[in-house]
């Protein structure tokens, strides 16, 4: 009876060290990370191109001088993704997906160069083996406006 009860214990310290190593008896959940400080700069790329793209579609004698510019944008939003550790929907040129207005060049230039600012913050943030990618970022953005005039 003595190796049964000893079975039975050994059974319940074992059950309730697995329940344990599981999670049942955890307080709280561990939290989520904070998002990665290059988020803003690879979401204003993707956005960028997207707006490029809504131009070219409701400008198609502009797509030789703007397709560049895009494509600079979604190579950027390549090399933050892979930095930050996220996979990009798609590398392609996006559809309109909607009935608002696609802008002009000069709408362009302006998002442009709020952009710019945006990489010259987080260069200034960023730590040395980052700081690269977002000056580089930072100085494509200001081509870009310049093209733009």
């Amino acid at each position: 009876m003595l190796t049964t009860s000893r079975r039975i214990l050994l059974g319940a310290l074992a059950g309730s060290a697995a329940l344990a190593g599981c999670g049942v008896f955890d307080g709280d959940p561990e939290p989520a990370p904070p998002p990665d400080s290059f988020q803003p700069l690879l979401d204003e790329a993707l956005a960028l191109a997207a707006s490029y793209d809504r131009v070219i579609a409701a400008q198609p004698a502009l797509a030789a001088r703007l397709t560049p510019l895009a494509e600079d944008h979604r190579a950027h939003a390549a090399d933050l993704a892979r930095v930050i550790g996220v996979t990009v929907a798609s590398a392609a040129p996006s559809v309109p997906v909607s009935s608002a207005p696609a802008g002009t060049t000069a709408t362009l230039r302006k998002a442009e160069q709020a952009a710019q600012k945006t990489a010259v913050a987080a260069c200034k943030a960023a730590p040395a083996e980052r700081a690269m990618l977002a000056g580089s970022i930072a100085a494509c953005r200001a081509t870009h406006a310049e093209a733009l005039r």
